[in-house]
């Protein structure tokens, strides 16, 4: 097993290994990552994610794409600003469990504006103004099912519920979408999708955008249910989202396959 961070040998001497960065990638990868002898590793997790994902994705997590991207995202936190904060990393997979998934909705990447994401796609923290593709997203709703515009952005409750509200890539960099585009990331999202096509039946992805219809050839249609649309951001929605119906259409299918519906209401 090779080990993700810095040498072993260097763990406790490097003097430019700083308490910050230590204190990072124990939220990100646990704290066995560090201190602890090598000979330790075989039965513990390398990284702090859901049980009933982490037996899944094991194998991920030992290939070179992985160790690769992780030196860099570990690197990206030490010498930039990097949003979700660490321990908000792998929040919709902590959030929503593999078995507890009904539905999955994808983005793009995190917001990168400061305060704003908070691991699960579209959702942002309390307090945050609601970005301008939420809104679309809740104006929708609102048409759709006659739920009111929430006052809230945080997403949570949806998660909770078994909406697994996912990016195709987990971090950014402060001020600069998408800048964290092809280093690796959507190499393991798209294993996540996978694993989900494979293991698990009826569930609905809901695919806005280009980017998220990408995802659609691994997807199992026999077995789940596909909605797709424009993107709901200011400049396609009047496209083909508005009007498409997604939150009613999900429920009418969870509903025929004996499956409780989502509870939309945020607020």
């Amino acid at each position: 097993m090779i080990s993700i961070g810095i040498k072993l040998k260097n763990q406790l001497s490097a003097k430019s290994f700083k308490l910050k960065f230590i204190s990072q990638n124990k939220q990100l990868f646990g704290n066995e990552i560090y201190l602890k002898n090598i000979s330790h590793f075989k039965n513990q997790k390398k990284v702090k994610i859901h049980d009933s994902w982490y037996y899944e994705l094991e194998e991920e997590f030992q290939k070179k794409y992985w160790i690769d991207l992780s030196t860099k995202i570990k690197n990206s936190y030490k010498n930039k600003t990097i949003f979700p904060k660490p321990s908000l990393l792998f929040n919709a997979f902590n959030s929503t469990h593999l078995n507890d998934v009904k539905v999955v909705i994808i983005g793009q990447d995190p917001y990168h504006g400061l305060g704003q994401a908070n691991g699960l796609s579209f959702s942002v923290n309390e307090g945050i103004t609601i970005p301008p593709s939420l809104l679309n997203i809740f104006k929708e709703l609102n048409s759709d099912l006659n739920i009111p515009i929430s006052k809230t952005g945080n997403l949570q409750l949806w998660a909770e519920q078994g909406v697994l509200l996912l990016n195709s890539i987990l971090t950014v960099e402060k001020d600069n979408a998408n800048s964290h585009k092809d280093i690796g990331w959507e190499i393991f999202t798209k294993k996540v999708i996978e694993v989900i096509s494979t293991k698990l039946n009826n569930i609905v992805f809901i695919l806005w955008g280009k980017q998220a219809n990408c995802i659609n050839d691994i997807i199992d249609s026999s077995k789940h249910h596909i909605i797709s649309s424009v993107h709901p951001s200011p400049l396609s929605a009047h496209r083909g989202f508005f009007g498409s119906k997604p939150f009613s259409k999900t429920n009418e299918f969870l509903k025929s396959k004996g499956i409780s519906p989502i509870d939309w209401n945020l607020n």
